[in-house]
């Protein structure tokens, strides 16, 4: 059963990405949270010690958010190829067109907000995106192993090109909150994997 602690803990963190989310870090002020948390300077400093170590917190939930709506239903597809699809629609369909954070993609917001004025978040981000890139490299080994795709592709380069494809949707989706982008994006990118086979 939760403590009162850890529920104050976890309002923090929900109001904190809420607000980061829509006004990003810069502009959101420990007052902002306070109002938002209906907290003391005290009862917030209690749980963490300064702004940074709130958004830090904040990103390995809006992680943990990503990855349960990106991954659902993944871990039964043994096909590899498949699962890659599964993660691209799901990001870009059911993450991104879902409206998961109130600002959209919490995290190509913060990359832009951080980069240059913050290095050690945006190494935080950028090692999130690697992990990312390097599961679909992964399974793009997988794939080879199996048959299932022309032998000696360059694994690394297909994974960045996926991942920045999802991201380039991203960005534009952002600007036009067309779904058109997504399915577009989901369209082209399932025929790009389905390219890769023998």
């Amino acid at each position: 059963m939760e403590t009162k602690g850890e529920r104050t803990r976890q309002l923090i963190i929900d109001k904190s990405l809420q607000l980061f989310s829509v006004k990003g870090y810069h502009s959101t002020s420990i007052n902002n949270i306070l109002e938002a948390t209906h907290l003391t300077k005290g009862g917030l400093y209690g749980h963490f010690g300064s702004k940074e170590a709130i958004w830090y917190a904040i990103y390995d939930e809006a992680v943990r958010r990503w990855h349960q709506v990106v991954f659902e239903g993944v871990n039964g597809i043994t096909d590899p190829l498949q699962r890659i699809e599964k993660v691209i629609e799901n990001d870009l369909m059911r993450y991104l067109g879902g409206d998961i954070f109130e600002g959209g993609c919490f995290f190509l917001n913060a990359l832009v907000e951080l980069s240059g004025q913050s290095p050690a978040m945006s190494r935080h981000m950028l090692r999130g995106f690697i992990r990312f890139s390097k599961l679909l490299q992964q399974w793009l080994v997988e794939a080879e192993s199996q048959g299932l795709i022309q032998t000696g592709l360059n694994h690394r380069e297909i994974a960045n090109f996926i991942f920045i494809s999802l991201n380039g949707a991203a960005a534009l989706y952002a600007v036009t909150r067309d779904l058109n982008v997504l399915k577009q994006t989901t369209s082209q990118l399932r025929h790009y994997v389905q390219h890769l086979k023998v």
